[in-house]
């Protein structure tokens, strides 16, 4: 079943920007809460700014007086050997006076983490570490671990802040301004003032700021920013447009179909914002392991510095606890799991936000790490294989109907359906039967899977498939009439008389056998079909694109049926890709449902883990392909993260490193996996 749970965080917005506060000094603090979505924009620049700078200039200061500190303790100066005390004093004034400049900000996020209940925060381990080698006559080290500790925080600080610019400009698709015409005058105002049936106009190079239909003027609209599509789009009049577009070349004007809460971009960077709110497995094993890791190895720590020593002074050797103490302290220098608990949000987030920049809206980062273990992959057929551009091909009349009458009469029955096949049938009765009166229907029923029936002229008219015949037609109706070799057919019964059919075609999108090779590529080992359509139709395509199995004329509950079976027999995870607009239960059903073509489709959008934005199918393996590099990158992080930092450990215990290596361990470790999620981006 899908994982649907929200990511716990005890403060901050989103989950992918919530690493452990307790981590950073206070002026970095808020750049982690606010790592991300695009949910979050800080309002304080000029002041993160100023941070940084005082920060460097801390460092710098810091650093010089450290190297000036080691320097004199380490020079043969003429005629200080009368003068050890002092000679002495002046380098260790310089470490103490270097250690307050670097040490100010994380000893006071020490201690008021502390306050707050986290006594394993990485600055009270950091602390400790750097007053312990004070204590044992390495001042010059205690200030080393602060020192490393803050130019390697500071770098970090640099690359998710980087990361943090790059997801957000993805999905800077928000329009700020609109240009309303409000009795005959040009108003700029706000999106989110504008009703439903007001005018509003774009220029070129300005970005549509509601849902609506152009009214005059026409265009090329980028659309990247929503589907991912490099190639623009002409829009005219009577075209619908979305917000986030972006209006290249002439003036248009649109009468809004929807208010700016419910417009395209809004439900867009409202789900990307919950997207970072799901956790995948991996993110919930790290939070869980981050919870005992460090108090066992601040407890090893506390072993390396009392066991070892005791035994051997039990057993007559001469020891020195100073040594021990000393290896016990790098122990707690890499303590804090921090590479982990930052680089896979933000590898899961990049992730994301690489696949919102290739047109598809993934809802969570559990659902990357599920397509990446996706080996079946299950699809409708219907504007997913096929364009599901419908026309009306061959009208076989029977009962002494005339092909005129069999297509008003369907056109009718079918008046109130937004299914293609209807649509089909209505854009061929205004093209060839212009002058032709439609009769009205009445009581009209849609049978899910069937057809539909109504009441036209005081007859009942029944209009669907050889299974509605069975039921509603008594009389002239046969099974050679079902021929369906050619494509679709959509059968007629008046009064229960077979009044003929109407044959419609369907063709293979350009690139679907492309897109299922890709899929197979990627590691699927079934690609099936279920569909709607008949048994010869969904023959022909399956054959065509080399699919593993299908099955046709299925309604809505029996393709859930079929899913279930593929999921109970297959290892791994199952995907179904559908149109979003009948396959809402089994979308909800997949480990993984991806809606195509769904940019327009609230059903679509509310029913699928993620979304292609556009019909082009070709995004799957791009999609795939993104899901399997971040899982990849992320346990990339997980075993190099752990691999040195254990082996840091080993080498402490042994005497065989010093504490230098020790503060790479977690700080270069941790700089070193967040420039490897960001990887994730590309």
């Amino acid at each position: 079943m899908k994982e649907t749970e929200k990511k716990e965080t005890e403060e901050g917005c989103c989950a992918c920007c919530h690493v452990h506060d307790e981590r950073h000094h206070a002026h970095h603090e808020h750049h982690y809460d606010s790592l991300s979505c695009g949910c979050c924009h800080d309002d304080d620049d000029d002041g993160d700014e100023e941070d940084k700078g005082k920060t460097v200039r801390k460092m710098v200061v810091s650093a010089l007086l450290l190297v000036a500190g080691i320097v004199i303790a380490h020079a043969d100066i003429p005629g200080a050997a009368g003068a050890q005390p002092f000679a002495r004093t002046i380098p260790l004034a310089m470490f103490l006076v270097s250690y307050l400049i670097i040490g100010k900000d994380i000893i006071r996020s020490a201690i008021s983490n502390i306050r707050r209940g986290n006594i394993f925060g990485e600055q009270f381990l950091m602390t400790i570490a750097s007053v312990g080698a004070v204590l044992i006559g390495e001042p010059a080290e205690g200030v080393a671990i602060l020192l490393l500790y803050t130019v390697g925080e500071f770098f970090q600080d640099y690359a998710v802040d980087k990361s943090r610019a790059s997801i957000s400009s993805l999905m800077d698709i928000r329009p700020e301004t609109a240009r309303a015409i409000r009795n005959g005058t040009e108003q700029t105002v706000s999106p989110e003032t504008i009703a439903v049936g007001e005018t509003i106009e774009v220029r070129p190079g300005e970005r549509i700021a509601l849902d609506g239909r152009i009214i005059s003027g026409e265009s090329f609209a980028d659309t990247s920013a929503l589907t991912g599509e490099s190639v623009p789009r002409r829009i005219a009049a009577g075209d619908e447009v979305l917000a986030g577009f972006i209006n290249t070349e002439g003036v248009i004007r649109i009468e809004t179909t929807k208010e700016f809460s419910k417009s395209a971009v809004s439900r867009i960077l409202h789900l990307t914002k919950e997207a970072s709110e799901v956790k995948a497995k991996s993110e919930k094993f790290i939070t869980r392991f981050a919870k005992v890791y460090t108090p066992a190895v601040c407890i090893a720590a506390l072993a390396v510095a009392l066991i070892p020593p005791a035994l051997l002074k039990l057993a007559g050797n001469d020891v020195s606890f100073r040594i021990w103490f000393y290896r016990a302290l790098m122990f707690l220098v890499v303590s804090c799991p921090c590479a982990l608990a930052i680089s896979i949000p933000l590898s899961f987030y990049s992730g994301i936000g690489a696949a919102s920049k290739n047109g598809i809206l993934v809802k969570g980062s559990n659902f990357i790490e599920s397509l990446a273990k996706a080996r079946t992959f299950v699809f409708d057929k219907t504007g997913t294989l096929t364009k599901g551009v419908f026309k009306v091909s061959k009208v076989v009349c029977s009962g002494g109907f005339s092909p005129e009458e069999l297509v008003a009469l369907a056109n009718s029955a079918e008046s109130k359906s937004n299914h293609p096949i209807a649509r089909s049938i209505a854009e061929h009765t205004a093209e060839n039967l212009p002058e032709k009166e439609i009769p009205g229907a009445d009581d009209i029923t849609e049978i899910a899977g069937l057809g539909v029936v109504a009441h036209i002229g005081g007859q009942k008219v029944a209009v669907g498939n050889a299974r509605l015949m069975e039921k509603e037609c008594a009389r002239g109706f046969k099974k050679e009439n079902a021929d369906d070799s050619c494509g679709t057919v959509v059968h007629v019964a008046v009064g229960g008389t077979y009044a003929g059919a109407i044959h419609i075609s369907d063709e293979l999108k350009e690139n679907a056998a492309q897109a299922i090779s890709g899929i197979r590529k990627s590691g699927a080992r079934k690609i099936a079909m279920l569909t709607g359509d008949s048994e010869n139709a969904a023959r022909k395509i399956a054959g065509a694109l080399g699919l593993d199995d299908f099955h046709a004329a299925l309604l809505p509950e029996q393709k859930v049926a079929h899913l279930e079976s593929y999921i109970a027999e297959n290892a791994g995870a199952v995907a179904f890709v559908g149109d979003g607009v009948n396959d809402s239960p089994v979308l909800a059903r997949a480990d993984i449902g991806i809606a195509m073509g769904a940019i327009g489709s609230d059903a679509s959008i509310e029913a699928a883990d993620i979304v292609i934005m556009d019909d082009n199918i070709a995004r799957i393996p791009t999609g795939i392909r993104i899901a399997k590099k971040t899982v990849s990158i992320v346990w990339q992080n997980i075993v190099f993260s752990l691999a040195i930092k254990t082996a840091i450990m080993v080498l402490s215990a042994l005497g065989i490193t010093n504490m230098w290596f020790a503060v790479f361990g977690d700080v270069g470790v941790c700089f070193l996996a967040v420039l490897n999620a960001m990887r994730a981006l590309k």
